[in-house]
């Protein structure tokens, strides 16, 4: 399936996304999964060329960083430039010292404000199959919410 990314070709021969066989379009279609033991979180992080990269920082959030879905989608992010290279669009949140850092080893910051939708706009549920809880995250870069449900009284498992 192409999906609507196959407006993405060239029918120029000699463009380098020239439609032509075996040749795939780029996509940032954004449903991710992730899952370990009892938990599956299913995600996605909005955000065109960032959501790769926005994703990887929300997975690294949770997996290495130990922290939970919300804590992990509000984390300050940093993404490429269009301008590539060494080019980097950061939040403002990062400490000074790791942006003066970042200088230091040649890369070239855009700071952007605290919360900036340039690093895409996400929502998360996490499904806690042994405790039959859900948890929700929502990005504080959008409008977004992450609304608790009211626990159903009469299943044992929520009486531990």
């Amino acid at each position: 399936m192409l999906q609507n990314r196959g407006a993405m070709f060239r029918l120029d021969p000699k463009a380098s996304n020239a439609l032509e066989g075996r040749k795939r379009p780029f996509h940032t279609i954004i449903p991710a999964f992730m899952e370990h033991g009892d938990q599956h979180i299913g995600f996605g992080i909005m955000g065109g060329l960032n959501q790769p990269l926005a994703h990887a920082q929300f997975v690294s959030n949770v997996v290495d960083y130990h922290m939970n879905i919300q804590a992990a989608m509000e984390e300050p992010r940093f993404t490429v430039n269009a301008k590539l290279g060494c080019n980097i669009v950061i939040e403002s949140r990062i400490p000074a010292s790791s942006l003066a850092t970042l200088t230091q080893s040649g890369h070239i910051l855009e700071v952007r404000k605290q919360y900036t939708t340039a690093m895409g706009r996400g929502q998360a549920v996490l499904h806690d199959s042994a405790t039959k809880i859900n948890y929700g995250a929502s990005d504080p870069r959008a409008d977004g919410s992450a609304e608790p449900e009211t626990p159903d009284a009469s299943d044992p498992a929520r009486k531990r």
